[in-house]
């Protein structure tokens, strides 16, 4: 995590500015059409903070918390939103937030660790919370730049899901990257809490 940490602060200003201005509401509409209005979000590992500022601009509550120390100050700039400075390891809270938004981030999760962050996810939702996560279409573990990413296609997203009856799968698709200038492929995956 430390590696990862260093490249995100390192490189703090070049990552905002080729994520901010990214076109999202394709991805954002699935999500959405599963909350009320009003709906408490919680953007986990927000990165520049755009779509923080998008859901608040949609008319929901927003917090954010992300682990890069620099990505967490020019979250706050661009979003208005409270940003906290802390992991997805981190997530403590109970049956807090309506929604959560975890887009390309829990790709930096460890592999053997996606069960208990996932068990974090669940109990931080409400009953009927929804959850979105995306991928990098892939399955396998690989280090980039000092960035460790755990790629997943659906035969791993759906062992990673099967078993547990808290959780009911909505919606899996694969689809291309936001960014014109990248050619990677992602898994989307939604989920909703059913149960405590």
């Amino acid at each position: 995590m430390d590696n990862l940490l260093n490249y995100y602060n390192k490189n703090a200003q070049l990552f905002f500015d080729s994520t901010y201005r990214v076109e999202m509401n394709t991805l954002y509409q699935p999500f959405l059409r599963y909350l009320k209005e009003n709906a408490f979000i919680l953007d986990l590992g927000c990165g520049s903070g755009r779509d923080s500022l998008a859901f608040k601009n949609k008319g929901y509550t927003v917090e954010a918390i992300d682990s890069s120390e620099e990505l967490v100050k020019k979250a706050v700039i661009l979003s208005g939103v409270h940003v906290k400075h802390a992991s997805f390891y981190d997530l403590k809270e109970r049956n807090k937030y309506d929604g959560i938004w975890a887009c390309a981030s829990l790709l930096h999760c460890k592999r053997e660790r996606l069960p208990e962050v996932l068990e974090r996810i669940f109990k931080s939702l409400k009953l009927n919370g929804i959850c979105y996560m995306s991928f990098k279409y892939g399955e396998r573990d690989r280090e980039v730049e000092g960035r460790s990413f755990t790629d997943l296609n659906e035969d791993q997203a759906n062992d990673l899901l099967k078993g547990n009856k808290k959780w009911l799968l909505l919606q899996q698709w694969v689809s291309n990257d936001q960014r014109s200038d990248h050619v990677h492929e992602w898994l989307n995956i939604i989920v909703k809490k059913i149960s405590d």
